[in-house]
């Protein structure tokens, strides 16, 4: 190994390596891969709970690309060599059916990550890419302002023409991601900005949410508040852990939480039935009441609200359970009618690294061509995936981040 020079060192097995090691190879450069666990795609076979979400339907680059934000105008270059329609025929092809869910998510028909890992593994091994596991990266060696090669933990070298660095973010760090990649690009002279949970889940004060622990409530509208202020609000599915929230939703939402807590205290308010104003639900209430007038308040909302979540507004409404309906008081119909509105949950933080889907953070993007992925500041490195500084979405979004970095890079590689 150490002997031989390498038309293409990829660092890290993950889906960007090992998008990038199977185009760079099938173009006809002799790539050897370097992962530093025993296995390759730790990450990609956990991912969306093992079923793998492998991209978002959204075949317009333009929509896709307002997900990312402001970063998204970096990569329209990039997605335009590689789109989620590229990314849906190459496992397609490949003998990988897909299936869209809801919010234009694609996964496997196997509904297992392993299908993926399948396809890119036998990418690799069908076009002749090495691969070297079980074998951390310590350095990237640079010699007279070149990068030739990379040092391995067991002091080997190995040198290449050219290196891919696609090490990830530092989420999840049990499959490996713990942040190597940002301390060499650094030590070079790359300006990264330290990685942090970014897709995260939420944990809350209130004793009660433990004991919705697993269950689930779709089209659920999530306010966020700080010093009485509503600071934004969305519409979308959560789910209760033991700890707190989670769920696309409240994922998608924890970076800005976050950002908040830095300022002080934040609360959520649930409403569980957003299609319904004040003054409509109250009504809907009087008629429930008169309805079932002679049943107890604790059994009369199972028609309204989940029957999962229906205990605890029953015990926060601080109605009575055992008086019947026609006994519920005006002013605890109104009180209720603000609860099934606004249900108030003080947040108590966000879950660290080892819970979230991606972190935030990674190489700044204007030392990065995205026509290439090639660094700005070394002819022969290129930089994939999680290393970049983009914030994504939950959805399947960054797992297209990889495929299309990923292909874009090895594409490069070979034409330049």
């Amino acid at each position: 190994m150490s002997e031989k020079t390498w038309d293409v060192i990829v660092i890290g097995g993950g889906p960007a390596g090992m998008m990038t090691a199977g185009v760079a190879a099938k173009k006809g450069a002799k790539v050897v891969l370097i992962e530093k666990n025993k296995k390759l795609g730790e990450k990609l076979l956990i991912t969306g709970g093992g079923r793998c979400n492998v991209t978002n339907s959204e075949f317009d680059n333009r929509k896709l690309l307002q997900k990312f934000k402001n970063n998204g105008k970096f990569l329209f270059s990039a997605f335009a060599q590689h789109s989620v329609k590229d990314t849906l025929d190459f496992f397609n092809s490949r003998g990988m059916e897909t299936k869209v869910e809801k919010e234009l998510r694609v996964f496997p028909v196997s509904d297992s990550a392993q299908s993926v890992w399948d396809v890119l593994v036998k990418e690799m091994q069908e076009n002749k890419v090495s691969v070297v596991s079980n074998s951390p990266v310590v350095e990237i060696i640079k010699k007279d302002n070149e990068l030739i090669g990379v040092r391995l933990k067991n002091k080997q070298i190995i040198y290449g023409k050219n290196i891919v660095v696609a090490t990830g973010g530092t989420s999840r760090p049990e499959t490996g991601s713990t942040g190597d990649g940002f301390i060499w690009l650094k030590d070079i002279g790359h300006k990264v900005i330290m990685p942090t949970p970014s897709l995260v889940p939420i944990s809350i004060r209130d004793l009660w949410v433990k004991r919705l622990a697993g269950v689930s409530l779709s089209d659920i509208k999530i306010s966020v508040f700080q010093n009485q202020e509503k600071q934004g609000s969305v519409r979308g599915k959560i789910l209760f852990t033991h700890v707190g929230l989670s769920g696309p939703t409240i994922l998608n939402m924890s970076k800005d939480i976050g950002e908040l807590l830095k300022y002080g205290p934040v609360q959520l308010s649930l409403d569980l039935l957003p299609n319904e104003d004040n003054g409509k639900l109250n009504t809907k209430l009087q008629e429930l009441f008169k309805e079932h007038d002679k049943k107890k308040f604790r059994n009369a909302l199972s028609n309204l609200i989940p029957s999962a979540i229906t205990p605890i507004v029953v015990e926060l409404s601080g109605i009575n359970p055992e008086v019947q309906c026609n006994s519920v008081t005006r002013e605890e119909r109104l009180r209720l009618v603000g609860l099934l509105k606004g249900i108030p949950m003080q947040v108590k933080g966000l879950l660290g690294a080892e819970k979230a889907i991606v972190s935030s953070g990674g190489v700044v993007l204007d030392e990065v061509d995205f026509k290439t992925m090639r660094s700005r500041l070394f002819q022969n490195l290129y930089l994939v995936g999680d290393i970049l500084n983009i914030d994504r979405p939950s959805g399947g979004y960054s797992l297209q981040l990889c495929w299309t970095t990923g292909f874009v890079a090895g594409n490069s590689i070979y034409e330049n």
